[in-house]
């Protein structure tokens, strides 16, 4: 089918080539595709403003800037947040003091130990060259021991629990 069609294009080729489709045509496929009237948005100028806009943003968000990072614990911070957790310390010990039993704790006082040395090793470092690090060194000193409490009392009222089903 489509050689039937070239052959015949081809034969009738110079037939073709002199009708051109009239002025009423051309004007229809004109306003149809609004050639003709070149609205706002056809605009070559708005299309270059905006292109000048988006290339000033793309630049202005690709410049890196330069923002200052503040300490994340001043020193009267550090010394709240110290106070806090010596007081949550004291109350800890207090309590497993309240236990009155020292059989197995003999592991829990020489890990809470070392971590009480090595607290006051850091104090002297800070003393020494303050730092952000030895600061959070600190604090996670800190936190381990009150991780380490929590973890002997609730050994500590486990055994006191099963103590008391034992004895009922």
């Amino acid at each position: 089918m489509k050689d039937h069609l070239d052959d015949f294009i081809g034969k009738n080729r110079a037939s073709f080539d002199d009708r051109e489709p009239s002025d009423k045509v051309w004007k229809n496929i004109e306003a149809s595709m609004n050639f003709g009237s070149r609205g706002w948005w056809n605009s070559v100028i708005l299309w270059r403003a905006a292109a000048v806009v988006f290339m000033a943003l793309s630049i202005y968000l690709m410049i890196p800037r330069q923002v200052p990072k503040p300490e994340d614990l001043s020193a009267s911070e550090f010394n709240d947040v110290e106070a806090f957790y010596f007081q949550e310390i004291s109350e800890k010990v207090e309590l497993i003091d309240g236990f009155q039993r020292n059989e197995g704790l003999n592991g829990f006082t020489q890990d809470f130990k070392q971590l009480e040395a090595m607290y006051e090793i850091l104090k002297e470092e800070m003393k020494a060259r303050p730092s952000q690090k030895v600061k959070d060194a600190l604090v996670l000193n800190l936190l381990v021991r009150i991780n380490l409490l929590n973890q002997q009392l609730s050994k500590l009222d486990k055994e006191d629990g099963e103590k008391s089903d034992d004895e009922v």
